[in-house]
């Protein structure tokens, strides 16, 4: 894999880490949501990723390595990274809170709430931050290794 690869695989997971922590501040920022358009409860969602796939075989591969040193292979590596494959809803139930009072509340005086814990979230939110803290400091890692092959080709 080439340096600029490895930035690509960077970038992707920093992407995913940002959309997860996007799924995860609307489900902390709904969990007191009783009605959503479809009516019932809002339903906690997860970030599913899946890993980037080569676009070729491994036949094509091992015959683009015979190639001569000087031919450029960048579009015959495979592709590194992460992707977002999807965002499902959690199958959970909903809680039931005892509130007469409330608007959604069905004839037994019970209202539906979403299954969200605080703590989750937020133990999933560190984890997203963690995670594209990490591969912002592998893209500034390897800027500050090709700044440093820059400076010797140079020399």
């Amino acid at each position: 894999m080439n340096l600029f690869g490895l930035m690509e695989t960077s970038g992707s997971a920093m992407q995913a880490e940002r959309m997860r922590a996007e799924v995860v501040a609307a489900n902390m920022a709904n969990a007191e949501t009783t009605r959503t358009e479809s009516g019932g409860p809002y339903r906690r969602q997860h970030v599913v990723f899946a890993a980037n796939q080569a676009d070729e075989g491994f036949v094509h591969s091992l015959s683009s390595a015979s190639q001569p040193a000087s031919l450029s292979r960048e579009d015959t590596e495979p592709a590194g990274g992460v992707h977002i494959a999807q965002v499902i809803e959690d199958g959970a139930p909903p809680l039931k809170r005892y509130d007469p009072g409330h608007p959604d509340a069905g004839p037994d005086g019970y209202v539906a709430y979403p299954d969200i814990n605080p703590l989750t979230e937020m133990v999933d939110l560190m984890g997203a931050t963690r995670a594209y803290g990490l591969n912002s400091s592998a893209v500034q890692a390897e800027k500050g290794m090709i700044t440093s092959a820059l400076d010797i080709a140079r020399s």
